[in-house]
C-alpha cells in the first residue's frame, strides 16, 4: 500500500482548465516493440478503476480539509466542512478561542423536515449558507425557494415573509441601494421604497454605462465602485461602437441561429475605451439626486494592472474611494501593458491628477500572479499611497507621498515575490501581506504570511511552517485562519493571532484514510533543470496506485502555459484540482506538470522569457525537464510521450507536436487558441507584444500560429472545440484543421455543439482523451463505449 498521502496544495488553474481524463491501468512491456505487439484490451473495469480517481470521486474521500471562514463580525465566523457522512457547519469566536457546531444540525434538521414536508438528514442539510438571525439565537437559510428562520436549537422553524425580491446588482454599503443596469442604463433600486430610478439616461448599444463585456465574458451584472458612504458610484461608459464583431452560429432545428457581439482582436485599431465617470445619487442634503460627473482624464483602456480583465470576482481592480468620499484613485493602463498611471480625482468636479507613471518595456503589473487584485493602495488619511513594482526583477511594496508622487522609501525587496496586500493599517503604518519564494531551501511557490512597517522594519514571517499557507483575515485584523499544506501533507487549519502568528487553536486536521484505502498516491514534487541547464524548474509527477519501478510506462504531461498561470498551480494539498491526471495515471501512465519559464511568481525574467513568442509555450522547459527525469527514473519510457491539455493547454499541445515532433508522439489538444492574433485583443497584446506589419510583408504574430506549423505534424493529435465558445473562438481550431488538410496531414476532431469554453470536464470529453492515449500510447484497446458516471 502506498504511503499515507501527506499534504499536497491546491493547484488555481484560469478559467482554461486541463480537458483531462485518466487512462485505464495495464501492465505495460518493457519496450516500445512489446507495447505494440498488442496485449489484451482495457476493460470497463479499468475504466472504472480510473473513474474512481476523477476528481469529483476523490473529493468525497477527503474530509475536514475545505475551510473556508465566513466573517460575520470582527472576529466570528463560520464555515462548512465535509465529514464522514456529509457536512457539518461550524462556528467560531476567535476573541474568545471558541470552536463547536454553529447549530444543533439534528435537531433543525427535523424541524425543517416537519416544517416544510421534506425529509432532511442531519448531515445533508439542504443549504450551504446561512446567516445569523435574533442575536445568533437562529438562522436564516434558503430552502425549496422559501426563506426558513430555525432556531438554532432545533425547536423550531418558520417560513419567513420574503422582501420583495429586488434586481440583481451591486448593494451599497449601508444596504439600501442596489445599482443594476437595464437598457445600457444605469439604475438604483431602493430597498426601502422599494422604487427604482434611472441614474443615467443617454447610454445606447455599444455605448452604455457600468457595461461588462471584455469580448471574451459578457453579463449584465454592473461593474462599478460604491463610495463608503453610499451617495456615489464611480463607473465608467463603455465605447465599443466600431469595434469589429465576432460571430457564432449555435445549433438548432430547423436552421442555426447566429449570435454576434464586439471582440476585438490584436490588429484592430478600434478596441473598446472606458469613460470614466462618478455618479451621485445623493446630494449634501440627502436629498436624491443622478448627477453625472465625466472625469476629465482620456478614455482608458480595458484592462486591469494585475492582468487582463477589469474584474476579479465581483469587484472592480485599480480603483479605490478614499474612506470619506474626497478622493478617487486608479490606475490607467496602456494597451500596450507597458505602462501604468496612478491618478487621483475629485468626485465632485471630476479633475483629475496624475501622481504617479511607471514603464516597463515588455509588461508591468501590480501582481505577481494572475487572479490577485492589485497591490497598489490609496492612503489619503496619511496623504500617502502604496505602490508594487517589478522595476529591480522581482514584485516588491513601495511607499509614495500622495501630493508630490516622490517615492518616501522602499518597504519591501530582496529575490523574492510580495504576492497578496492582505490589510494596510495606516495608524499602526504596517502591512500584512502574502509572499513567495523568502524562505530559503524552501519551494519557491510556498505562499507565507508577513507583517511589515511602512519603512520596511520589522519583516515577520507569522507563518514559519514550510507549508502552502492559505489566508483568511479577520475583518478587525487581530486573527487569522490559516490552511496549511503541502502537496502531500493534507491541510491543517489553525486560527492564530496576527500580533505573532502564534496558534489559538486548531479547526481542522484533514483525513485522508479513505484516498489511503483507495490506493491514491500524493503527488511526488520534483526540481530539474529549464531549457538553459541552469535555472530550476519545479514540477509534480503522478503515478498509478499499481505503481511497479520495474515496468516501464508512457509519460503524459498535463500542460497549461500561463503565461498568467502554471500547469502546477499553488502548492497546497489538493485532490480536486488536479484529479483528472492522477485518472489519467491509474490508467497505466506517469503524468508530469511543469511549471516552466514564462509564468508567474518567479523573476520577472523568469516572467517573460518567452515574450514576443507565444508559440514557445515552455516547452523547451518541460522537454528538458521529462528528459532529466527519465535519467534519474529508468521506469519512464520517453519513446511514448503524449501531451494534453485546455485552452492555452490545448494551444501548447497542438505546439508540442508541431513545433517538437521528435519528441511529442501522441495529444489532446482542447479549446486551442492556436493564433492569439485570432484571440481576444488584450491578451496577445500583454504577453506577445502590439501588433506590427512588417514592411517586407507578414506580422508579429506568424511566429506563435499553429496553424502555420501544420506541416510539421508526424504524430496523433485529436483537436477538439466548442461550437459556441464565446472565450477561445473555434476559428483558430478550424484554421489550423484547414491547414493540416492542406498539408495532408492525419489527424482527429472532435466537435461539441453548442459548448462553450468549460467543455473540459464533461464525460464524454474525458472519455475520449483516455480512449485516445490508450490506444495510441498503449497501444491497447479500449472498452467500447464506456460511460462515465454511467
Amino acid at each position: 500500500m502506498p504511503p499515507r498521502p501527506r499534504l499536497a496544495l491546491v493547484a488555481t488553474l484560469p478559467a482554461l482548465a486541463f480537458f483531462a481524463g485518466a487512462l485505464p491501468f495495464a501492465p505495460l512491456g518493457p519496450t516500445w516493440a512489446a507495447a505494440q505487439s498488442g496485449p489484451d484490451p482495457l476493460t470497463a473495469a479499468d475504466y472504472q478503476r480510473a473513474e474512481a480517481f476523477m476528481a469529483q470521486n476523490l473529493a468525497t474521500r477527503l474530509y475536514r480539509a475545505d475551510v473556508s471562514p465566513t466573517w460575520t463580525g470582527e472576529d466570528r465566523f463560520w464555515y462548512r466542512t465535509r465529514i464522514a457522512g456529509g457536512f457539518e457547519f461550524v462556528a467560531v469566536d476567535a476573541a474568545r478561542g471558541t470552536r463547536a457546531r454553529a447549530f444543533d444540525h439534528e435537531a433543525v434538521s427535523a424541524a425543517l423536515s416537519r416544517a416544510t414536508g421534506g425529509s432532511f438528514e442531519a448531515l445533508r442539510l439542504p443549504f450551504t449558507s446561512f446567516t445569523w438571525a435574533d442575536g445568533g439565537s437562529a438562522i436564516d437559510v434558503q430552502v425549496q425557494g422559501g426563506h426558513w428562520r430555525c432556531d438554532i436549537d432545533g425547536t423550531r422553524c418558520t417560513v419567513q415573509d420574503r422582501p420583495q425580491a429586488g434586481p440583481s446588482g451591486i448593494t451599497s454599503p449601508d444596504g439600501r441601494f442596489v445599482a443594476f443596469r437595464r437598457d445600457h442604463n444605469l439604475w438604483i433600486h431602493d430597498r426601502d421604497t422599494g422604487e427604482e430610478r434611472a441614474l443615467t439616461t443617454d447610454g445606447v448599444d455599444r455605448h452604455g454605462y457600468a457595461t461588462n463585456s471584455q469580448g471574451w465574458s459578457r453579463s449584465n451584472q454592473p461593474i462599478l465602485l460604491w463610495s463608503p458612504d453610499s451617495r456615489m458610484i464611480a463607473t465608467f461608459r463603455l465605447d465599443e461602437r466600431g469595434v469589429e464583431e465576432m460571430h457564432l452560429l449555435r445549433t438548432a432545428e430547423p436552421r442555426p441561429e447566429l449570435e454576434s457581439w464586439p471582440y476585438a482582436l490584436p490588429s484592430d485599431s478600434i478596441v473598446p475605451m472606458v469613460e470614466r465617470v462618478v455618479i451621485h445619487i445623493q446630494d449634501a442634503a440627502g436629498a436624491p439626486t443622478a448627477r453625472v460627473v465625466p472625469l476629465a482624464t482620456p478614455p482608458d483602456h480595458q484592462r486591469s494592472s494585475s492582468c487582463c480583465g477589469m474584474t476579479r470576482g465581483q469587484v472592480w481592480a485599480d480603483v479605490e474611494w478614499s474612506p470619506d468620499g474626497g478622493m478617487l484613485a486608479f490606475v490607467s493602463v496602456s494597451r500596450d501593458y507597458r505602462t501604468a498611471t496612478f491618478r487621483v480625482a475629485d468626485p465632485a468636479s471630476g479633475q483629475v491628477r496624475t501622481v504617479l507613471s511607471e514603464s516597463h518595456p515588455k509588461f508591468f503589473e501590480s501582481h505577481a500572479g494572475e487572479r490577485g487584485l492589485p497591490n497598489w493602495r490609496l492612503l489619503a488619511e496619511t496623504g500617502e499611497f502604496l505602490w508594487f513594482s517589478q522595476r529591480d526583477g522581482w514584485g516588491h511594496l513601495f511607499l509614495y507621498d500622495l501630493a508630490s508622487g516622490e517615492m518616501k522609501g522602499r518597504v519591501t525587496g530582496g529575490d523574492w515575490n510580495v504576492l497578496d496586500v492582505q490589510r494596510v493599517d495606516a495608524g499602526e503604518r504596517t502591512i500584512l501581506f502574502t509572499g513567495v519564494g523568502r524562505e530559503g531551501g524552501r519551494d519557491p511557490y510556498l505562499a507565507h504570511l508577513y507583517r511589515v512597517r511602512f519603512d520596511g522594519s520589522g519583516l515577520t514571517l507569522l507563518t514559519p511552517e514550510e507549508a502552502n499557507h492559505e489566508i483568511s483575515l479577520s475583518p478587525s485584523g487581530a486573527w487569522f485562519v490559516d490552511r496549511a499544506s503541502t502537496f502531500q501533507d493534507p491541510p491543517v487549519t489553525t486560527l492564530r493571532r496576527t500580533r505573532d502568528g502564534s496558534v489559538v487553536r486548531v479547526l481542522e486536521e484533514a483525513d485522508a484514510s479513505e484516498l489511503e484505502a483507495l490506493g491514491w498516491r500524493a503527488p511526488e514534487p520534483f526540481r530539474a533543470k529549464a531549457r538553459d541547464g541552469v535555472t530550476d524548474v519545479y514540477g509534480i509527477l503522478i503515478l498509478p496506485s499499481t505503481f511497479d519501478p520495474e515496468k516501464r510506462y508512457p509519460i503524459i504531461n498535463a500542460i497549461y502555459p500561463g503565461p498568467q498561470s502554471g500547469s502546477v498551480g499553488t502548492r497546497s494539498f489538493s485532490v480536486s484540482r488536479r484529479g483528472q491526471a492522477h485518472a489519467l495515471a491509474e490508467l497505466g501512465f506517469v503524468v508530469v506538470l511543469v511549471d516552466a519559464m514564462g509564468t508567474p511568481f518567479r523573476s520577472k525574467s523568469f516572467h517573460t522569457a518567452y515574450y514576443g513568442d507565444m508559440g514557445d509555450n515552455g516547452l523547451p522547459d518541460h522537454i528538458s525537464a521529462m528528459r532529466e527525469l527519465a535519467t534519474r527514473h529508468a521506469w519512464i519510457d520517453l519513446d511514448r510521450v503524449g501531451i494534453f491539455g485546455h485552452s492555452g493547454g490545448g494551444y501548447a499541445t497542438a505546439a508540442a507536436l508541431l513545433r517538437h515532433p521528435d519528441f511529442f508522439h501522441v495529444g489532446v489538444a482542447g479549446a486551442g487558441n492556436h493564433d492569439n492574433a485570432g484571440y481576444t485583443f488584450y491578451w496577445g497584446e500583454k504577453y506577445h507584444g502590439p501588433f506590427e506589419r512588417f514592411e517586407e510583408g507578414g506580422h508579429s504574430y506568424e511566429v506563435q500560429a499553429n496553424h502555420l506549423q501544420a506541416e510539421n505534424l508526424a504524430g496523433k493529435l485529436l483537436l477538439s472545440y466548442g461550437t459556441m465558445d464565446a472565450n477561445v473562438h473555434p476559428n483558430t481550431t478550424l484554421l489550423l484543421i484547414d491547414r493540416l488538410i492542406a498539408a495532408n496531414r492525419d489527424f482527429d476532431v472532435l466537435v461539441m455543439p453548442n459548448r462553450g469554453h468549460g467543455y473540459a470536464g464533461e464525460s464524454y470529453a474525458v472519455r475520449r482523451t483516455w480512449d485516445y492515449f490508450v490506444r495510441h500510447l498503449l497501444h491497447r484497446e479500449p472498452p467500447s463505449g464506456y460511460r462515465i458516471g454511467g
